[in-house]
């Protein structure tokens, strides 16, 4: 069984992610399977663009916790270092839950729409952690306050405030209209314009990777980070909670 599946048509390849069994979490095997769906789309030159969505109502939970480890960030790190690199510009079709790392995955595609159902929230400080590497897309792109607000919050909000701070571009309904645009865009236009819109961010890539994937290695390996994951997995309240 794929746990991302694979279509095109129009000019348009449709990266679906299939793992409900763990709310689409980012495991090293759905990574891989992305990363090789992002490279066929990369060298195809008949896709203008790429659409990344989801079955079931998770967008995205983030990291796999039942294969935290060192490796894990730096993994996440090549992952939105692809999308953000990518020639043809990605679009990402939110209609479920984004948590954690899906909203560095969320944060890393050019466009973002989101349909009604869809939530957002930054739940590390609650396992012990920090949005560390995936600040690395979002901060450039966030308002300031906002992060500040919601990195340390951990609170949940909605379609219309992910759009207002920026982290979502528009609701859903404005999805065939963005993607008639793209299909309408020349390859080297398409990758030209998207190099420019990127630039801030690829900045943050060369300038803070490595500070921030040693920050989340050393986060993930500390005791409160064990407390953290592990009173999530086992649905109870971590000891700084009670």
């Amino acid at each position: 069984m794929t746990l991302v599946r694979r279509s095109s048509e129009h000019g348009i390849t449709t990266l679906t992610l299939d793992s409900p069994h763990n709310r689409n979490a980012l495991s090293s095997r759905l990574v891989a399977e992305l990363l090789e769906g992002l490279d066929e789309a990369e060298r195809d030159g008949g896709v203008r663009a790429v659409l990344l969505t989801h079955t079931g109502n998770t967008f995205c939970s983030g990291a796999d916790l039942t294969e935290a480890g060192p490796d894990g960030p730096r993994a996440l790190v090549r992952l939105m270092r692809t999308v953000v690199g990518l020639g043809k510009p990605v679009v990402a079709r939110v209609n479920g839950h984004a948590r954690a790392g899906g909203l560095g995955l969320l944060g890393a595609c050019d466009i973002s729409v989101a349909g009604e159902a869809a939530t957002f929230a930054f739940t590390e400080a609650r396992l012990g952690l920090a949005p560390a590497v995936i600040s690395l897309p979002l901060l450039p792109r966030l308002d300031g306050r906002a992060a500040a607000r919601y990195y340390l919050t951990g609170e949940r909000f909605g379609v219309a405030e992910a759009v207002r701070i920026g982290l979502v571009t528009a609701g859903e309904r404005e999805l065939e209209a963005i993607l008639d645009g793209l299909r309408r865009g020349s390859p080297q236009g398409l990758a030209a314009s998207k190099a420019l819109a990127t630039a801030d961010v690829r900045r943050a890539f060369e300038r803070d990777e490595e500070e921030l994937v040693a920050l989340s290695a050393r986060l993930f390996a500390s005791a409160e980070a064990r407390e953290g994951m592990t009173a999530f997995l086992e649905r109870r309240e971590p000891v700084w909670a009670r």
